[in-house]
């Protein structure tokens, strides 16, 4: 195993200012929280109600509850907080927005509906991710809160470049690699997904609505024999306050369940969850996790241009 050194990154000390997170579902505001803590900040935690950890309302010094379209109550949450910073940090399951009677279960406030409503009525109307999440961010812009990354307040999170856990890839794999990473990189070019699962240069599963674990078992579903490459990165044009990669023991759970033997990331520009235990989990399963720099993957020697005569 070629293992990484600690993040050289140093977050500079909060020195007792309240940072304000709007926490969706997974360990990821957990660790938001533990890590603006350990830098000397205070926390105002907002979880998304039905979505957030229990373990986040202990490591808040001022702890609330929101619906997903309540933006007027962040804002004003945030506020009586005296938070001037917030981020957001964790994942809002997507499908409970195409439900049944979704806007009825999700009903937004006046500041909600004003900040959603032009996404449904315009004929050229956008509800990919960034769209709605950008407009979400201005809304708070405008309230004098402004969204950061959450990097800024846990850059030890990233991960940094090289083998963090398994055996070295084969050549085939490595061909795998680059050839999921370009279909990644123009997947989320259109901001429809991060994540590509392919083996032996056939794309096996893309990534929408449903999310990077259920696209990576739909895969083991489609390929019992299993050996798949599963890569997952940043969008070419990533706003970094908001869906930054992340990865957990949670995909590499999927990972197993689908009998996947790569997980390729982005270096730098994807987030680490339980980074030790997450190591631990690769090494008992036979799992390697790559950690590339974009500049370096390398195109499908099938694929490469040909070189002058």
């Amino acid at each position: 195993m070629n293992t990484t050194p600690a993040h050289p990154a140093a977050s500079a000390s909060l020195d007792g200012e309240t940072i304000g997170i709007l926490a969706g579902w997974g360990r990821y505001p957990v660790m938001i929280a533990e890590a603006v803590r350990r830098h000397g900040g205070r926390t105002a935690v907002l979880s998304i109600r039905g979505h957030a950890d229990a373990d986040l309302e202990p490591l808040a010094d001022v702890y609330g509850t929101v619906g997903v379209a309540e933006i007027g109550a962040a804002v004003a949450f945030f506020r009586r907080a005296e938070a001037r910073r917030a981020t957001m940090a964790g994942k809002i399951h997507k499908t409970t927005i195409f439900a049944r009677g979704a806007w009825l279960h999700h009903l937004p406030d006046w500041t909600g509906l004003k900040t959603f409503w032009p996404h449904f009525v315009s004929r050229r109307r956008d509800n990919r991710d960034d769209s709605l999440l950008g407009a979400i961010a201005a809304a708070f812009d405008a309230a004098g809160i402004r969204i950061c990354p959450a990097t800024d307040f846990a850059p030890e999170l990233l991960a940094l470049p090289g083998r963090l856990a398994g055996p070295p890839l084969s050549a085939s794999e490595e061909a795998d690699v680059a050839f999921g990473w370009r279909l990644a990189k123009e997947l989320g070019a259109h901001d429809i997904g991060q994540t590509v699962v392919v083996r032996n240069r056939a794309p096996l599963a893309l990534e929408a609505i449903e999310g990077t674990d259920a696209c990576i078992r739909r895969a083991g579903e489609l390929c019992g024999a299993g050996g798949m490459v599963v890569v997952k990165v940043a969008k070419p044009r990533q706003d970094l306050r908001f869906d930054m990669p992340t990865v957990g023991v949670g995909t590499l759970r999927s990972l197993a369940a689908a009998q996947a033997r790569v997980l390729a990331i982005e270096a730098g520009r994807t987030i680490l969850v339980d980074g030790d235990a997450l190591r631990a989990f690769a090494e008992a399963q036979g799992i390697t996790i790559t950690s590339l720099v974009a500049d370096a993957v390398s195109a499908p020697a099938a694929e490469s241009p040909r070189r002058a005569a």
